[in-house]
């Protein structure tokens, strides 16, 4: 039988720790494409790059391994990979492991997520995964378990199209995997002003997680402070459902 095929990308850029990581882990299951940037963009959300040139090039290539770094942002990446890398569409589209959490709001902005999204928009099954640690040499290995079991489950069960899983851990001990949605909330006070040399202001983006349902118990922020994985379905869709009946009473 066909081994199934996997796309791999990321935002933290090609010789993250993250993506080699993740690579590692499912190399065993599938044969494995990588497009990544070749470089961090993190914050690109699903960015696409229109006013210049995308360039590939390959990284590296063995038995049922081939790596590209592109020049672009992540959706880019996955673009690439399906219309001019792979010659089929890939059972699997995985995103990560990015370098911090992608919970709540962050969703919104996150080019892990962003690439998870892209694959979600072709009917691909898609998972973005993040870890609580920012570090370059995070430990990912506690990781390893988390995502066999998420990458079988869902090339035995499949996503529907157009839902992707927002997948973030706890750094360190893991609890268990839960389902949940995402908390409600924002980012505060987002910006710090600094002076240059040349005693000019400019700002650094900054600020701290505002959540706004610090009681919740169903919700990932929740659950990642108390050592659990939380595993939340994302849809493109993002049609406000439960405004449509009162649109249609306004007087437009």
């Amino acid at each position: 039988m066909e081994k199934p095929l996997i796309l791999i990308t990321n935002d933290d850029g090609v010789d993250a720790k993250g993506i080699q990581c993740l690579t590692n882990f499912v190399q065993d299951l599938a044969d494995v494409i990588v497009v990544a940037p070749n470089g961090p963009r993190s914050g690109q959300s699903s960015a696409i790059t229109v006013d210049r040139p995308l360039r590939l090039r390959v990284e590296a290539e063995e038995e049922g391994l081939t790596v590209y770094s592109c020049s672009g942002t992540p959706v880019d990446c996955v673009k690439l990979a399906l219309n001019k890398v792979m010659d089929r569409y890939p059972d699997l589209v995985l995103s990560g492991i990015n370098h911090g959490l992608n919970t709540s709001v962050s969703v919104i902005y996150s080019g892990t997520m962003g690439g998870a999204m892209e694959g979600a928009i072709h009917g691909i099954p898609s998972i973005g995964f993040s870890l609580d640690n920012y570090s370059k040499d995070a430990d990912f290995e506690l990781m390893r378990p988390v995502v066999r079991t998420m990458v079988n489950n869902v090339l035995s069960q499949g996503l529907p199209a157009g839902v992707c899983l927002n997948v973030n851990a706890p750094n360190g001990e893991i609890k268990g995997i839960e389902v949940c949605r995402q908390a409600r909330g924002k980012w505060s006070e987002e910006f710090e002003t600094r002076v240059d040399p040349h005693n000019r202001e400019y700002y650094w983006l900054s600020g701290y997680f505002d959540n706004a349902e610090v009681h919740a118990q169903d919700t990932d922020e929740h659950l990642i402070k108390r050592g659990y994985v939380s595993v939340v379905p994302t849809s493109v869709d993002t049609t406000d459902y439960t405004m449509l009946d009162e649109l249609k009473n306004w007087n437009l």
